[in-house]
């Protein structure tokens, strides 16, 4: 019952504490002006003193008047406007609750109208076309533009288009690539999609998505296959309307210039699907042609064997234009190759072509027909690259006559002109060319009767020519067929009547198979479907998010109710605003405001709004909830209870206030009465701490510092336990602070009065403590002492024919580092007799390493200071002070003496000698080595284990160049030299652990920058990531490691076999004799290397000899 009691008392103390806090910052926070918005003004009386002495009636009387309500609820604030942000400290403040009238949010109900729609998924009439004579775009599913622009350009044409239509459907159910061809051009022609899917035609012919290919080539094959695929067909039109639409022919002439005969070869025609025209040098369609048919004349070494003079006799070889077809294709040879890189490159100049083309002067028999050819689609490649780039296609609709753009998903309308309505951008424009002439030319053609002729011919007098630097392929189509026979050249397909398979056909005049048609016609009634099936969810959504924003404001706008008016009622704030900002409110819930009396405390004051009687009528009829808190349901218990903490929380500060005082006097020993001990930290801490209504956590614990653990007062020596005396007043208010904080323990130890002694146990563990160190710290000193040049790292000068040990550096370091005065908690060194033996190898008991490198200067011999090897020099008396000290042998030691050689043999050295190197030696040592009489090394014993540390360091070059991402730092240097204090820092060792910063950064001779390699890396690749970090050139980059200049004729040589490692330092100096040019050309030409044989369509169905065949 007890234990009962007390528990109900400390919780009664923690609700008083939390209760003093709330209400005392409370009437700081009514008392205090508002400076939120300039709109604001401080009204008169509104201060500490005010609110504080209504708390003081209040807490003297008991009585609250109807005045002392309005001003502790805030109620006689007036109704303000144009917040920034909601005031809390006003119940009549609606702003803020609502952006403005264009304003937004990123979230909730006032989110932009935009975001709302973006949330209801993908629109899918975004994806309708614009119009029933909008032509429709192709997916690019990675790489297969140059598929999309072959296809678009097909489909547009009518008679080709007409011919795939017309298959039978039990040919294309044989033939896989001429149904899904027919299912694309279906789609094309009657879906309500503005792009269709091509990945079914694209995975039955089984090309690679993401490789880039040629579009020529492509539709060299696809024209093939095609071929092959419609021969099945019974229908004529279709059987042939490949090579009725595509196919022309040409003859290669030779003729003997001594008979004038035409070889046997002659005779042959050959079949041509386009014709492939040169561009390199030549700036129109018409140059193109006539290099074409330009007579090439036989002679010297390439002589023509007549089989009719029977000899080799100078001839002529010319290609004779035989038949035309109706659709005419250029491909203009932009691509060239390079010998010396054995690369291809894109030839970018521009290039003229007319919009109409007369080739009846070319052919080889002058026809009594026009072959006058329309331009109807150009084929464009974009990019500088020849792996690279992007095909489009700008192709004429014969129907409308308006010229369309074809990039992939786009289709965009160009109007009359292939390029657009005045275009005149930098790859193509239109010209106007007015009776001219500048499309004619000469060139030798042969006649009908074997001989050169020089024929001149041009373009109409009123013709337009179109100029592009990124055309790749021409088409033409014949104006006039029907007044072309066969006797004029063209190759003109059968006009059949008949309709093979079921066809349904259209107003135009297409037909298309019926399966198709109705599948697609079905699938175009469910989208529309889903289209309807959104926009009407789109226009319910929208409809209800801005009656729910009328909804708001009317309500918002009814809200405010005027100071002192009634009737009102509270709401609570966070309520109002979630339902001001979310589409579908809650019910509305005001428990959150509520007392225990059920009423309304005025410690909610800051969580409440005042509402019109109109403005609570509506949201309570239409969400229902509650409880209704009118204005007259203001809890006075809650007042009075407030009163009294808001005037204990005044007293209290008044009286830590002048405790505060008294604490800095205590601080400062202007205190001499003190009866109580307390840690002095403590007190400090105290002191700093901000003022406030009740005790804080903080003020807990005074005594804890300075209670050791037997529960008496610690040594005021002991780290932390400095102590002060405070008087007995002090002493009653921080014990009652913290009994009202802690009550289980409020001191945090046990109370310490002026006459308390301190703990004998702790005292002599803290005197034994004192003593070793002491001990120890006399025992370094003699070391010190002892070893005053070697602890300095002064250089020892060294005799020869002298003995000397060899203790290792690490040691030394380390030891040096435990008995240096300022170095604290340094670790202690093993035992000599552990290390030497660590230095012994196992196998023959010799030295595991090396001695160090010596130099002579000024005729004394001492180390060499920037050796890096692992073994110091010492005297023989240092050594006998170590072995006292360190637990050495005299007897397990490895010694070293120093000799002089004058006789040349003995310079080949054994495992055992040292020499000192010129090649090692800096400037001024090499002269001081120089005015000796000979060379001096270094005998060890026991000897040098030559073989054990030639396994040892294979293996460490072994790991060292099998580093993975790690990374070294490339340092730029400007100038014709590296300066001398770069080479030398590049030669130092950088610690594998050490934090390397990835920053560029700029150094006292140019810039640097950490790069991430591999032992694997080559020298090439390490070039272009310096070219791609400091623009130098790979041709231009001379690198450096160290005095050492990387060989770069060897690109393909790997970082490892020029013994370059992790954390090496690697310079570069840029010699400027190449010019500088573009990193993405190398990188274009260096995936192309990558592709050691271009694939080409290897492996799909456009080069499988296997008919793609149905079985």
């Amino acid at each position: 019952m007890c234990i009962t009691n007390e528990r109900t008392e400390k919780v009664s103390i923690v609700m008083e504490f939390i209760e003093v806090l709330f209400f005392s910052s409370l009437s700081l926070r009514m008392s205090r002006p508002t400076t939120r918005s300039k709109n604001k003004r401080q009204r008169q009386g509104d201060d500490d003193n005010g609110t504080g002495e209504i708390w003081r009636k209040i807490h003297n009387t008991g009585v609250v008047t109807e005045d002392d309500m309005n001003h502790l609820y805030m109620i006689w604030k007036p109704v303000c406007s144009g917040c920034r942000v909601n005031s809390k400290d006003n119940p009549n403040c609606f702003c803020a609750l609502v952006p403005p009238q264009n304003g937004a949010r990123k979230s909730g109900l006032w989110q932009k109208m935009s975001d709302f729609v973006e949330s209801l998924g993908h629109d899918p009439t975004k994806d309708l076309r614009a119009s029933a004579n909008s032509p429709a775009g192709l997916t690019n599913l990675g790489a297969t533009c140059y598929a999309n622009s072959i296809l678009q350009c097909l489909y547009m044409n009518k008679s080709f288009r007409e011919g795939i239509f017309s298959v039978e459907q039990d040919v294309l159910q044989q033939q896989p690539v001429l149904d899904q061809l027919a299912r694309l051009f279906v789609q094309l022609h009657i879906s309500k999609m503005a792009f269709i899917d091509s990945s079914p035609f694209v995975k039955t012919l089984e090309l690679d998505n993401g490789v880039q290919q040629d579009s020529h080539e492509f539709l060299t094959l696809l024209l093939s296959l095609l071929e092959r695929c419609l021969s099945h067909s019974k229908v004529p039109k279709a059987r042939t309307i490949v090579q009725d639409l595509f196919r022309g022919s040409v003859s290669h002439v030779t003729t003997c210039s001594q008979c004038g005969r035409d070889s046997e070869a002659s005779s042959k025609m050959e079949d041509f699907y386009e014709l492939e025209l040169n561009v390199k040098g030549l700036k129109s369609l018409d140059e193109s042609l006539d290099d074409y048919l330009t007579v090439e004349v036989l002679n010297g070494d390439n002589q023509y064997l007549c089989e009719s003079c029977k000899r080799r006799v100078d001839a002529t070889r010319s290609i004779k234009l035989c038949t035309l077809p109706k659709v005419l294709n250029f491909q203009l040879k932009r691509y060239v190759f390079l010998p010396k890189t054995t690369t291809k490159k894109k030839i970018t100049s521009a290039f003229s072509f007319p919009a109409e083309l007369d080739m009846r002067p070319r052919m080889s028999e002058l026809s009594q027909f026009d072959l006058v050819y329309d331009l109807s689609a150009v084929l464009i490649h974009k990019g500088t690259g020849a792996n690279s780039g992007h095909y489009i296609a700008h192709i004429k609709d014969v129907n409308t006559g308006q010229w369309w753009e074809f990039d992939d998903e786009h289709v965009t309308n160009l109007g009359c002109h292939p390029f657009g309505e005045g275009s005149s951008n930098s790859t193509s424009k239109s010209i106007k060319t007015d009776a001219i002439n500048s499309g004619s030319s000469q060139a030798m053609i042969a006649d009908s009767n074997g001989n050169g002729l020089n024929a001149s011919h041009s373009q109409s007098s009123l013709s337009e020519t179109f100029l592009s630097s990124d055309a790749y392929m021409l088409m033409y189509h014949l104006k006039h067929t029907e007044n072309v026979g066969e006797s004029a050249g063209v190759i003109c397909g059968a006009n059949h009547k008949e309709k093979e398979g079921a066809v349904v056909a259209l107003q135009n005049g297409a037909s298309h198979p019926f399966d198709l048609y109705d599948e697609i016609q079905n699938f175009n009634a469910s989208y529309e479907d889903a289209c309807q099936h959104y926009t009407n969810r789109k226009e319910f959504e929208l409809g209800r998010i801005n009656g729910r924003r009328q909804e708001v404001r009317s309500v918002l706008a009814e809200a405010p109710v005027q100071p002192l008016e009634q009737p009102f009622y509270w709401i609570s704030s966070e309520w109002l605003r979630q339902w001001a900002d979310t589409i579908v409110p809650t019910p509305l819930d005001n428990s959150s405001v509520q007392c225990s009396h059920g009423k309304v405390p005025v410690s909610k004051v800051t969580s409440m709004k005042r509402l019109s009687a109109k403005a609570w009528d509506t949201l309570f009829s239409k969400y229902g909830g509650g409880p209704a808190l009118s204005h007259d349901n203001h809890c006075l218990d809650c007042l009075i209870h407030g009163a009294m903490t808001v005037v204990s929380a005044d007293t209290y500060r008044d009286r830590r206030e002048s405790m505060k005082s008294l604490a800095r006097d205590i601080l400062d020993g202007n205190c001499l009465d003190g009866k109580y001990y307390i840690s002095r930290p403590w007190l400090q801490q105290w002191w700093k701490r901000k003022v406030l209504d009740a005790p804080s956590e903080a003020d807990a614990g005074p005594t804890a510092a300075i209670s050791c653990p037997h529960d008496q007062l610690m040594p005021e020596q002991a780290p932390g336990a400095k102590r002060v005396l405070i008087p007995e007043s002090f002493w009653l208010f921080l014990y009652e602070d913290a009994v009202s904080v802690k009550p289980d323990n409020p001191l945090g130890g046990p109370t310490f009065s002026s006459d308390s002694e301190q703990c004998s146990q702790c005292s002599n563990e803290l005197s034994e403590v004192a003593c070793l160190e002491d001990s120890l710290r006399l025992v370094k000193q003699k070391q010190r002492q002892n070893h005053e040049k070697l602890f300095q790292a002064k250089s020892m000068p060294l005799s020869p024919h002298c003995k000397y040990f060899l203790v290792p550096s690490s040691w030394i370091s380390k030891w040096r580092n435990y008995i240096n005065p300022t170095l604290k908690n340094s670790d202690k060194p093993e035992t000599l007799d552990g290390v030497i033996d660590s230095l012994l190898c196992e196998k023959h008991s010799l030295l595991l390493e090396r001695p160090p490198e010596l130099v002579s200067r000024r005729g004394a011999i001492i180390q060499r200071e920037s050796s890096v090897g692992s073994l110091t020099i010492v005297s023989e008396n240092d050594w006998k002070c170590f072995c006292e000290e360190w637990g050495g042998s005299e007897t397990k030691v490895i010694s070293a003496t120093i000799d002089h050689v004058n006789d040349p043999n003995m310079l080949t050295g054994t495992s055992e000698e040292m020499l000192i190197c010129k090649d090692q030696l800096g400037t001024a040592d090499k002269m001081n080595s120089e005015n000796g009489t000979g060379q001096i090394l270094i005998k060890t014993c026991p000897e040098v284990c030559e073989s054990c540390i030639g396994e040892r360091e294979s293996c460490e070059l072994m790991q060292k160049l099998n580093y993975c991402n790690e990374d070294i730092c490339v340092i730029l240097v400007r100038g014709k030299e590296v300066p001398r204090s770069i080479l030398e820092a590049s030669k130092g060792f950088v610690e594998a652990d050490r934090r390397v910063s990835k920053r560029s950064r700029k150094t006292k001779n140019g810039s640097s920058i950490c790069l991430k390699v591999s032992a694997s890396t080559s020298l090439y690749q390490l070039k272009m990531m310096i070219w791609e970090s400091f623009g130098v050139v790979k041709e231009n980059q001379i690198l450096h490691k160290g005095d050492r200049i990387i060989d770069s004729d060897n690109e393909c040589a790997t970082l490892a076999d020029l013994n370059i490692f992790a954390g090496d330092q690697i310079i570069v100096r840029d010699s400027e004799i190449h010019e500088n040019r573009d990193i993405a050309d190398e990188l274009c030409d260096d995936k192309t290397d990558l592709q050691h044989t271009e694939e080409g369509f290897r492996g799909t169905l456009l080069t499988a000899n296997v008919s793609s065949q149905v079985v």
